[in-house]
């Protein structure tokens, strides 16, 4: 589809709002009109004798429809709200379809629901978002209630808290819905670049453990992602967690999460080693628990041998054990779904994360044509099942986050048994306090204390970047201090 941007700057949600609505479509973005071929979308501000003038027309195979509404006195704000929701109106006519979230394309809807709250109170925050970014109830409701969940863990974060994130990127294999930067550690490739990257990832925490020393920053949580960092062995796990015990103050830590993943990779030993070193949460993530569908999407272990693995990290002594499911996944049904969701609360994990499934374009499963994906209607059930079972079985929903190109649009959401609430994804996902991240695809942010402002640095995607160009990974580093210099 090509989307037209005439006489106005409001191209990045006019073309989010577009990929909500055609996920799966090429969209280009033109800032010139000459004639319109093919499926198109057609937006455009004018002015004239002060008053302006907000459009959109879109016309595809199977309808069109127009849009116009005329402003005197107005800011961008406006401008862009009244433009959205012309493009809304278009696209809701000839797709036939409502999303749920309405107008809202944002990642974080429990961020914004939080700063409305603390503007206008809970009422007026939820009319806001069903009158005006037209959400659903249902949605709405959603956005309050973790709000509401995250409030008193938000209320503990001073302004120089911060929490230390660390990347593996590598895994035992490649899932077919995967798009993150990640290396199957079974490839020549990844052997290769292992060692030197571990090495790497030693002194990247060493400098960085120094630059939190020095601004005086507090640590609260400590996060290992990927990839799946089970594929470290036991002594490689252990000597990462002293190398950040030897380089960062732990006595104000309140939470060190080791996300473990697959169960092909997670042996008693290894679980041993991270319990006995200080982890006290871990993930363990077999997305479904149907052996069928765990081999389409190319993971190497059963269901039971999750569901054994889950029992070994209890027996050791685990008390805070997250475990992931997505919806949507391909050779999946509403049932099968219902099946995995009921046999996660059956292990009575602490926290259980549902994510509706991202169809990535890096992915290999959008690139197979003969994958035969679940409806968007379905996934909507799965989603709807998973949040009435886990509320009748004692679970609150306490973070979310929205991706792009999520089958029916739908929404990721973790939730917790009362009290186990997992604080890194809260920080990171709220963007309450800096997130100081080593290693490939890494990205740090630094968080103005007791104020919004929000600055990135970024690490190299890939690990063989990361471990080539390391020196410049380093001096992007001394950007922490100048940071903190400034808003201090």
């Amino acid at each position: 589809m090509t989307v037209y941007i005439i006489g106005h700057k409001f191209h990045f949600e006019t073309e989010n709002l577009c990929r909500m609505f055609y996920p799966n479509s090429d969209i280009k973005l033109c800032y010139e009109y000459n004639t319109a071929e093919g499926d198109y979308l057609y937006t455009e501000m004018t002015t004239c004798n002060g008053v302006t003038v907000l459009s959109a027309k879109i016309n595809v195979d199977n309808g069109s429809a127009e849009y116009n509404e005329e402003l005197e006195c107005y800011s961008d704000d406006d401008a862009e709200y009244i433009l959205a929701l012309c493009v809304f109106k278009c696209l809701k006519d000839v797709t036939g379809y409502t999303p749920k979230w309405g107008l809202l394309t944002g990642v974080r809807p429990s961020k914004l629901m939080s700063k409305l709250v603390d503007q206008y109170g809970k009422t007026q925050a939820e009319k806001y978002f069903t009158d005006k970014l037209l959400v659903s109830k249902e949605k709405t409701a959603l956005a309050s209630t973790v709000s509401d969940v995250q409030k008193p863990l938000v209320a503990t974060n001073k302004g120089n808290s911060f929490s230390l994130y660390v990347s593996i990127p590598f895994c035992p294999s490649r899932c077919s819905y995967c798009s993150f930067v990640s290396h199957s550690i079974t490839s020549a490739n990844a052997k290769k670049l292992f060692p030197e990257y571990l090495e790497n990832l030693r002194k990247e925490l060493e400098i960085t453990g120094r630059y939190a020393s020095e601004n005086s920053l507090k640590l609260e949580s400590v996060y290992f992602g990927g990839g799946t960092p089970g594929i470290l062995s036991a002594e490689e796990s252990v000597l990462l967690i002293q190398t950040i015990k030897e380089n960062f103050d732990l006595s104000s830590c309140r939470e060190f999460t080791f996300e473990s993943g697959r169960a092909d990779v997670t042996t008693r030993e290894k679980l041993v080693a991270l319990y006995e070193n200080g982890v006290d949460r871990i993930s363990i993530n077999p997305q479904t628990f149907d052996d069928s569908v765990l081999e389409i999407i190319g993971r190497k272990h059963t269901a039971s041998q999750a569901v054994d693995t889950y029992n070994i990290a209890k027996e050791i002594g685990f008390n805070s054990i997250n475990t992931d499911l997505i919806a949507g996944l391909p050779g999946d049904s509403v049932e099968g779904f219902k099946k995995s969701v009921d046999t996660a609360i059956a292990l009575r994990p602490e926290n259980i994360t549902v994510h509706a499934l991202a169809l990535k374009r890096s992915s290999t499963l959008v690139a197979k044509d003969n994958v035969s994906l679940a409806q968007d209607d379905s996934a909507g059930k799965m989603i709807d099942y998973a949040n009435q079972t886990l509320t009748k079985a004692g679970y609150i929903p306490y973070y979310m986050y929205r991706q792009s190109r999520c089958v029916g649009n739908l929404e990721n959401v973790g939730w917790t048994l009362p009290g186990k609430e997992c604080l890194y994804n809260i920080y990171m996902m709220e963007e309450i306090h800096t997130v100081l991240a080593v290693g490939a695809g890494a990205v740090t942010k630094l968080k103005q204390p007791d104020g919004s402002h929000i600055e990135r640095i970024f690490n190299f995607k890939y690990p063989y970047e990361y471990n080539s160009r390391f020196d410049e990974v380093i001096e992007r580093k001394n950007r922490i201090t100048e940071f903190y210099r400034t808003y201090n």
